[in-house]
């Protein structure tokens, strides 16, 4: 195990100075390989991580494979477990392996970071009672204080937030698009805070993330714009989904000074940051660097693929906070795209709907694939 102090270790400097601005760097992405070669703790040392993010998709890529899960798939086809089970134990076993590289910063930054998440079953996105009651089997499968229970802000998740909150377990809220549901996010996360505090819970163990989604806004909202196809459309291309996630910004400042979180600071309780999740630049002709670059502000996790990491090591373009000073900007950015009749609710709610539903399909392609290996090695997969 690494020794991790709370001075930054790495040598990158764009790295180094994103932290310094209060930045969390978290790596998204996990795999058996990255933790079993060293590779996750090596992040670690040298390139500022100090969290990890996992979904869907990202374990039907490594289980997937096959590599480095061999042998413990031919011990549960041995003993004829169910695809649902032997997923469930590759998974968390995963997170529980990444969370014990991560203690270190766990216990140096008071449980701020040194995170690593697991997302409920896509499949209970739209069923509060099961989503509440997967989160307490992966929180006590893993077995672990620095693991974060993934729930989707679908309007069924945000109950499930609230009680999972308020039975203690520490959540990153996923797939937020809008606005208006980011405020409910963490209007969600308040409430459970407050029902932990009336069960007399220690508030200062609990800790929450909002996953606020960049780069699928410029995607989807970037489409239309191309369609629109005159100079007044095109010169709006990629700048749709940092207006956004500026404006959250924005929200996140004023709820978090409001009474009802004033309410609850003598009870120590934490901020819900805000994640800036799908960090990958979609379209190439963007930098590669662009919703690292354009999000930096105080109190805010950036959780980036590998490729994004090492762009923003290579040559990010940090220059200090790039959210608060531009809410005007960012206000009239939008307004300028729903002036040219693209509606912005209709943007989000395709994109909440879409990423629900690729979720869905990772996580039976990664049953269909984990099938064939149980069956494969003799197993009686179902």
């Amino acid at each position: 195990m690494i020794t991790v102090t709370t001075e930054a270790t790495a040598t990158a400097g764009s790295l180094k100075r994103l932290s310094d601005e209060g930045v969390s760097i978290w790596l998204d992405d996990l795999s058996r390989r990255r933790i079993e070669s060293g590779n996750l703790a090596e992040l670690v040392a040298t390139k500022n991580v100090v969290g990890v993010t996992t979904n869907p998709s990202i374990f039907q890529a490594a289980i997937g494979s096959g590599e480095g899960y061999e042998e413990q798939l031919a011990d549960l086809a041995v003993r004829g477990v169910t695809v649902d089970e032997a997923v469930r134990m590759m998974t968390t076993a995963d997170v529980r392996a990444a969370a014990d590289i991560l203690r270190p910063v766990y216990d140096a930054t008071d449980g701020r970071d040194g995170r690593v998440s697991i997302e409920v079953d896509p499949r209970l996105a739209h069923d509060t009672a099961a989503t509440i009651a997967e989160a307490r089997q992966l929180a006590w499968l893993v077995d672990r204080p620095n693991v974060m229970i993934k729930i989707p802000a679908t309007k069924a998740g945000l109950p499930a937030i609230t009680e999972v909150i308020g039975l203690g377990i520490s959540v990153n809220v996923t797939l937020i698009f809008s606005l208006e549901r980011y405020r409910e996010v963490m209007d969600a996360y308040l409430a459970g805070l407050e029902k932990a505090a009336a069960q007399g819970l220690d508030l200062s163990g609990i800790h929450s993330v909002a996953s606020f989604f960049v780069s699928r806004v410029d995607s989807e909202i970037d489409k239309r714009l191309t369609a629109i196809g005159t100079d007044e459309a095109l010169v709006l291309k990629g700048r749709a989904a940092v207006a956004n996630a500026r404006l959250a910004y924005e929200l996140y400042e004023e709820v978090f000074a409001g009474e009802r979180w004033t309410a609850l600071t003598g009870a120590k309780a934490n901020k819900q940051r805000p994640l800036w999740a799908s960090t990958g630049v979609k379209d190439p002709a963007y930098r590669s660097t662009l919703y690292v670059d354009e999000l930096v502000a105080p109190g805010t996790v950036n959780t980036m693929p590998e490729a994004t990491l090492d762009a923003t090591a290579a040559h990010g373009e940090i220059t200090g906070d790039t959210v608060t000073g531009g809410y005007a900007q960012a206000r009239a950015d939008l307004a300028a795209v729903e002036a040219l009749g693209i509606s912005y609710d209709d943007v989000v709610t395709r994109l909440e709907d879409e990423g629900v539903a690729k979720f869905e399909v990772a996580w039976q392609d990664l049953l269909d694939a984990v099938r064939k290996s149980l069956g494969s090695k003799g197993a009686d997969a179902e």
